[in-house]
């Protein structure tokens, strides 16, 4: 079965058909520019900033101490660098997501099949079906982040948690807020009452990516003032800068989670739906 007839029987929940680059959508429903995509699975295994995210990611996941043969559900798999983690930790029972034909197509050719076309805020899974839910970089996408919320908790099992990752400070919007067609930008304190509003309660909340947050800002700002258009931020860059930010960003991810700082360019949130529902 070639790769493409492989796709369109993944795709079990497409609402349309395609119609050139317009027609790529996010886990959100929305439109995303294919060159996000694009740039994403060419450079997610060696740039500075995939690689510091999954070390955070790999060292959050091991604190909840589940075992590996739980039920993980990834939102929004985008090119699959979440599912490549959960495999490389040995997770085995792995659900993919997401609503965009050529992220569902990247997926397919690194050999993940358990991926499935949907809305984030209509979860094609029974209550209580998942031992994890991430969402990492998906619910700034979506104009109903609430409703794409609730639905992470309906789908978990009592007890079950969530890893949830947003990009942070309205003033850090940027180059890559829009390519990518993010709504917002979130702090933690509207962050946190979201998510508990859905009824899960938030173990742990907390800005990263925080020693790079005045650079970023100053660099965002000059792209505007330059009007400067790429796919993807992530084009900045080159070997030797991609060492340093790597070397930065590691020692980042191993000191937010200790101390809290006050802000950051990102947000980890691990929420927890209660073990009596």
């Amino acid at each position: 079965m070639t790769l493409w007839a492989r796709c369109q029987k993944t795709l079990l929940l497409v609402e349309r058909k395609p119609r050139g680059r317009a027609a790529f959508v996010s886990a959100s429903g929305v439109n995303m520019e294919d060159g996000v995509y694009d740039t994403t699975a060419r450079v997610e295994s060696e740039h500075w900033w995939f690689r510091g995210r999954r070390m955070l990611f790999t060292a959050e996941l091991r604190t909840l101490k589940v075992g590996a043969n739980v039920g993980v559900l990834d939102i929004g798999t985008g090119t699959g660098s979440n599912l490549h983690l959960l495999r490389e930790e040995g997770y085995q029972d792995v659900t993919g997501i997401d609503l965009n034909l050529l992220a569902i197509r990247y997926c397919l050719a690194k050999g993940f099949t358990s991926i499935l076309a949907g809305d984030a805020t209509r979860l094609p899974f029974a209550e209580g079906q998942f031992d994890i839910v991430l969402a990492t970089d998906t619910i700034e996408h979506i104009d109903d982040d609430g409703r794409a919320l609730q639905e992470i908790h309906r789908v978990l099992v009592p007890g079950g948690h969530a890893m949830i990752v947003v990009p942070a400070f309205q003033s850090l919007w940027g180059l890559q807020d829009v390519v990518a067609q993010h709504k917002r930008r979130y702090r933690t304190a509207d962050l946190s009452e979201k998510i508990q509003s859905t009824g899960l309660a938030v173990q742990k909340i907390y800005y990263f990516n925080y020693l790079l947050f005045v650079p970023i800002w100053f660099a965002r700002q000059v792209i505007k003032m330059l009007g400067i258009k790429r796919a993807s931020e992530a084009e900045f860059n080159s070997t030797a800068l991609n060492q340093l930010l790597l070397w930065i960003f590691a020692i980042d991810v191993r000191t937010a989670p200790l101390i809290h700082p006050p802000f950051g360019v990102s947000i980890m949130a691990i929420a927890q739906k209660s073990k009596q529902a």
